[in-house]
């Protein structure tokens, strides 16, 4: 935010300006959040940002809250790609309660993971796409969002907020559907990515929209502390699958894109690419299942996976097992834990301090939205309104992530 430029009224007889309030339920802002904008005919001189509209307290709720009830409050932040944060948050309890996992289990994780982020970047850049007025690239690829969907609730029977998997691994193995509609996918998107690129890298106007727009430097970046395409849009090789690996990604080869300037074509093509490298990943972990054991979806901890339907109804040691974990009745350990996966928009970061009790003490999200938004009110200082509002796509702020 920035509040060192003086705020005119459009009374003020002394100034030209007028002030627009971009938000915080215009569409252009892709989601409830508001910047109170200094205009000067079509360019900005200066912006107030606003955040809090959707805030829920999901912070505060998650210290009342056993840790397999704060799942479904991890869909709800970036909605885009639930499934990373669900699997974020179900690697930090296992990195509290030590938990191993088998190989096939991460392998699994990976396909989804990788699926959403590939969900996650078709909605930046379809939509990067129809805000510069190209409306057939955002029709075109969105259908391939539907098919990850698809997918998904052939998984665990939920399309956007998936409250997918356990902690431990799945609650269910994939079946054959779900590995055909992978496949099919898999077939299929190379093709309409193709195109989609074919439309737009080098259209004209599309990079007269976009290049050297929302230029922004590395140092600047690391300064703001963002993560991400966006950080590595401008140069900075920095990726949490590769530098602190989590789920087996240290048994895949993929390649960590990085672009030069940090403009909004940058951010495009890094974001483009990073589909490319999803593909790669997912072919690979489907080659890797074929050598792992089939059957095996989760860790062997009866203490804190829940048991099947079928024995919760039949055995009486299976009922209290189900009760305890969901009523968070066994005891974790005392210990601090940080640990951060790459979701779409960068490191997603779960920060659990726990003091021994049924629920976390103390648990932070850091949500890479909340962190890359700071800068997008400097960043417009002295930009054309239409400008701003391609920067603000390319930023990719999802209203649920920033708030929280």
């Amino acid at each position: 935010m920035n509040h060192n430029h003086p705020v005119f009224t459009d009374n003020d007889p002394q100034s030209e300006l007028v002030t627009l309030n971009l938000g915080p339920t215009h569409p252009a802002t892709h989601g409830v959040f508001q910047n109170v904008l200094q205009l000067d005919g079509e360019r900005i001189v200066s912006g107030v940002s606003t955040i809090g509209y959707i805030h829920r307290a999901f912070e505060k709720i998650a210290e009342h809250r056993p840790f397999y009830q704060i799942t479904p409050l991890t869909d709800r932040l970036n909605y885009c790609s639930s499934p990373i944060n669900n699997m974020g948050w179900h690697m930090t309890v296992e990195k509290l309660l030590n938990i191993k996992l088998p190989k096939r289990v991460d392998y699994l994780r990976v396909i989804v993971m990788e699926l959403s982020r590939i969900a996650d970047h078709i909605i930046c850049n379809t939509i990067i796409g129809q805000d510069t007025g190209a409306t057939t690239t955002f029709l075109y690829l969105f259908q391939f969002r539907e098919h990850i969907y698809e997918i998904f609730e052939e998984v665990c029977g939920a399309r956007l907020t998936t409250n997918i998997g356990r902690i431990g691994g799945f609650e269910r193995d994939f079946n054959d559907v779900a590995f055909a509609k992978i496949n099919k996918f898999l077939k299929e998107f190379p093709k309409a990515l193709k195109e989609f690129e074919a439309l737009l890298n080098r259209n004209r106007i599309f990079i007269d929209r976009t290049a050297g727009v929302a230029e922004v430097t590395k140092e600047k970046a690391l300064e703001y502390s963002w993560t991400g395409p966006l950080l590595r849009a401008t140069g900075v090789d920095y990726d949490v699958r590769v530098s602190d690996p989590y789920s087996s990604y240290q048994d895949f080869d993929f390649e960590v894109p990085v672009g030069t300037s940090g403009d909004i074509y940058d951010r495009y093509l890094v974001r483009n690419e990073e589909m490319w490298q999803s593909l790669r990943i997912i072919e690979q972990a489907m080659e890797k299942l074929k050598t792992e054991e089939k059957g095996i979806f989760h860790a062997d901890v009866p203490e804190f996976y829940l048991p099947p339907k079928q024995e919760v109804y039949n055995n009486m040691e299976a009922l209290i097992y189900h009760f305890k974990i969901v009523m968070g009745e066994i005891d974790a350990p005392k210990a601090e834990v940080y640990h951060a996966v790459e979701g779409g928009n960068g490191e997603l970061g779960f920060y659990l301090i726990n003091d021994g009790g049924r629920t976390p003490y103390r648990l932070h999200f850091r949500r890479p939205s909340f962190i890359n938004y700071q800068m997008f009110a400097p960043m417009s200082e002295g930009m054309l309104l239409s400008d701003a509002i391609i920067n603000m796509s390319s930023m990719n702020i999802i209203a649920g992530e920033l708030d929280a």
